[in-house]
């Protein structure tokens, strides 16, 4: 009987060693597969466009202390850009928002709206980039109402208040040209 239950301790080691080393990371990784499955395709449900819409109903108190409703600002082209003060990307596109703002200035208002910060670590980053146009977080309404997912995210109003056009990720300046072109005329 000593013979039986000694032979079958090797036995069970090794199933225990293919469940240890196959088994569970197999189960691991189509868990994880499943779950970012899951979430790909309700990110996508939930991330609804705004283009071709009304622009949303969103206030923003600049760091300086004003309010601006974006739908008070009908009648005036607009670019609303959203950034964060840990976003590499926003801090690459900023000359190219800066640069646009100067050029428009007077027929084009540009909002940044900050989002997911800190306010010492907004003024912060402002103190860097010192944007041209007023800069701030959202005191009504939000960045999900646009279906922003990550900064930086730029949108296009033409006079009307209708989103014209969205730029996912960091504007360049050809891009900006071209998507200023649809809302300046």
């Amino acid at each position: 009987m000593a013979d039986r239950s000694s032979a079958g301790a090797p036995r069970s080691r090794l199933t225990l060693r293919i469940v240890a080393v196959w088994v569970v990371p197999s189960l691991a990784i189509a868990t994880l597969t499943a779950s970012l499955g899951w979430g790909l395709v309700h990110a996508a449900k939930q991330s609804t466009s705004v283009v071709g819409s009304r622009v949303p109903d969103l206030t923003v108190r600049s760091l300086d202390g004003d309010v601006i409703s974006l739908r008070g600002l009908t009648g005036t082209p607009m670019v609303v850009n959203f950034w964060a003060s840990w976003c590499v990307p926003c801090r690459q596109e900023a000359p190219v928002l800066a640069a646009a703002a100067r050029g428009t200035a007077g027929r084009v208002q540009f909002i940044g709206v900050d989002m997911q910060d800190t306010d010492a670590a907004a003024h912060s980053y402002e103190a860097d980039i010192q944007s041209p146009y007023p800069v701030g977080p959202a005191i009504q309404g939000s960045y999900h109402d646009f279906g922003v997912t990550a900064p930086p995210e730029t949108f296009y109003i033409d006079r009307r208040g209708t989103v014209v056009s969205r730029i996912i990720g960091p504007v360049d300046k050809q891009r900006m040209d071209v998507y200023m072109s649809q809302i300046s005329t």
